[in-house]
């Protein structure tokens, strides 16, 4: 399995899903960043921005929003699409954030007021980028490597982080528990957690932040030391998920 955030395979874990198995050369990878069971291997760091359309602002006389609370400006009423925590990694980070960032009960009150802006909550965690972009919205939550591929096109948007804290995804791989073809499964593995493999993203601008301390990336978006970033243990990720996405489906969205 390759790709999608490490608090699913940490899910997965507790369901006896994936195979332990470290990968070749993979010292370059902090141990943060790795499941210390050797279930899942990180492959790149993808912090949450906001992701708003330029025009808009401009119409509106309006700053990129910088904080949460920002998005609650009745601007923004009916303009916002961001994703579903019930399909979405993309949306139970978002939880995650908000919850490191305010506390548990006041980001659901939070929520049930941002639920009032939206337009519309995506299946996928990519699904408001092209609304955004196209001027259909006005701004959403997204994984940096969705935002950044929109930007890239060459569309009206800017790309901010909240000043009050984000918490960022971990891109995992693993291999699944009993895999058919286990020596390939591996093989495979190795080539996902490798310089090889970090080198590409960085060269074809798959917008990863490597996990792997000898690659690095000069795009100033990527620059984590830039961004209040708020380390959410993945195995309290894991454990939440369910929790939290039913709260939100009878708090937020009911």
């Amino acid at each position: 399995m390759l790709g999608g955030p490490a608090d699913t395979y940490a899910a997965g874990v507790k369901e006896d899903i994936f195979e332990q198995y470290r990968p070749k050369d993979s010292d370059a990878i902090p141990a943060s960043l790795r499941d210390p069971q050797n279930h899942w291997t990180g492959i790149g760091i993808i912090p949450l921005c906001f992701l708003t359309n330029t025009k808009f602002l401009e119409k509106n006389n309006m700053k990129a929003p910088e904080t949460w609370n920002d998005l609650l400006d009745p601007h923004y009423k009916n303009n916002l699409q961001m994703a579903d925590a019930r399909t979405s990694g993309t949306a139970t980070e978002r939880i995650y954030s908000l919850v490191k960032v305010m506390g548990e009960d006041p980001a659901f009150a939070y929520q049930k007021k941002l639920n009032g802006n939206i337009q519309m909550y995506t299946k996928s965690g990519a699904g408001g980028a092209m609304p955004i972009a196209t001027g259909q919205c006005a701004s959403g939550i997204f994984y940096i490597v969705d935002a950044l591929d929109i930007k890239q096109q060459g569309y009206p948007v800017v790309i901010t982080y909240p000043k009050d804290g984000v918490s960022y995804g971990i891109e995992a791989t693993g291999i699944v528990k009993n895999a058919k073809n286990m020596d390939a499964a591996k093989k495979f593995v190795d080539w996902a957690a490798s310089k090889k493999f970090a080198d590409f993203i960085v060269a074809n601008k798959i917008n990863y932040v490597p996990t792997r301390a000898d690659v690095k990336t000069d795009n100033p978006l990527l620059d984590l030391s830039k961004i209040n970033m708020k380390d959410v243990d993945v195995a309290w990720k894991g454990e939440k998920r369910k929790e939290y996405t039913n709260r939100w489906i009878n708090e937020v969205i009911k």
